[in-house]
């Protein structure tokens, strides 16, 4: 008798044990659990620890509320701009109402995967190729916001996202290449101009200056002649004025002739021979020129009028001139 109340208590004892390890769940720090009592959840979602449920009636799952790092495969797109690129990004988020992640998405993970890469393909149709490559802070924030929008009624919550490489062409690489040597190229040639013109402004200054004072040239001179010698080299260079090559090329050629002097000694050669030809023919001294014709071998008579009647020109015929 007693041996039967001992085999009862023992198996008693042992369903016991059976029935409190089947319902016993711990739940760990950074674990929820959300019961479900034949289907439905039950109460309110259960915090670390030691939970009891009822065996074969109710189902504890738990949920991680870590922050997950979920990559985001490399999507290829089209910018704005007409460059083809490749971009890939990381996504931070985090579950925070355990309850809704379980009932209202099937595999949060997945669903937020999906939504990261369709919005990354859509930032990426809606921005330039500059954008992409210096204001990614602006570009994850838009990225951000997308993505969260749909994932608050998950019970997830996004953190950050970013975006870490832009893949281009080797083309465009080697454009971009070209462009920005010729930047840098633009930017030398401008400080080197922009050198040379204060130089000349301290050039002028100094010129300026030793005009006033040429002792100061003087000992300028002394001074470039001692930073050359001290090279200790076999040739001394010594400047010369550039005044005194002119002068000793104006001493070694004639001075030029005056073209004034010219002028009027030609006009006295023309004046003198005027006078040697004396006057031309049928001209009289204080009287008209009169016009002289002749048919003949002989000289014309001129008529000269003398104050009476008008005379008629005679022509002569042959040898000796006839007189009326």
């Amino acid at each position: 008798m007693v041996a039967d109340l001992l085999v009862a208590v023992a198996a008693a004892g042992s369903a016991g044990v059976v029935y409190l390890a089947a319902a016993v769940r711990v739940v760990k720090q950074y674990e929820r659990g959300v019961l479900f009592r034949l289907g439905r959840v039950s109460g309110d979602v259960r915090t670390p620890g030691l939970n009891l449920i009822i065996p074969f009636v109710d189902r504890l799952q738990k949920v991680n509320l870590q922050i997950v790092t979920l990559p985001v495969p490399a999507q290829e797109g089209i910018t704005r701009d007409n460059v083809t690129v490749r971009v890939d990004a990381v996504v931070y988020f985090r579950v925070v109402d355990a309850e809704s992640a379980l009932v209202k998405v099937e595999d949060y993970k997945f669903a937020v995967s999906q939504m990261a890469q369709t919005s990354l393909r859509s930032i990426i149709g809606k921005s330039d190729l500059d954008d992409l490559l210096s204001d990614r802070e602006k570009l994850n924030q838009g990225l951000e916001l997308m993505i969260d929008s749909p994932a608050v009624g998950w019970g997830i919550q996004v953190d950050r996202v970013e975006i870490k490489d832009v893949s281009l062409p080797d083309t465009m690489k080697r454009s971009m290449a070209r462009q920005a040597e010729a930047d840098r190229e633009r930017r030398a040639r401008i400080i080197n101009a922009d050198a040379e013109l204060q130089a000349s402004k301290k050039l002028a200054e100094a010129a300026q200056q030793m005009a006033e004072t040429p002792t100061a040239l003087q000992l300028r001179l002394l001074q470039t002649v001692m930073a050359v010698a001290a090279e200790k080299n076999s040739t001394l260079v010594l400047p010369i004025p550039v005044e005194l090559l002119h002068f000793l090329e104006r001493g070694g050629r004639p001075s030029p002739p005056d073209r004034g002097q010219d002028r009027d000694r030609d006009r006295d050669r023309d004046q003198g021979q005027e006078q040697d030809r004396g006057p031309s023919p049928g001209h009289t001294d204080g009287g008209p020129q009169l016009p002289v014709t002749g048919t003949g071998s002989a000289p014309q008579v001129p008529v000269i009028d003398t104050g009476g009647p008008p005379q008629t020109p005679v022509t002569g015929t042959g040898s000796t001139p006839r007189v009326p």
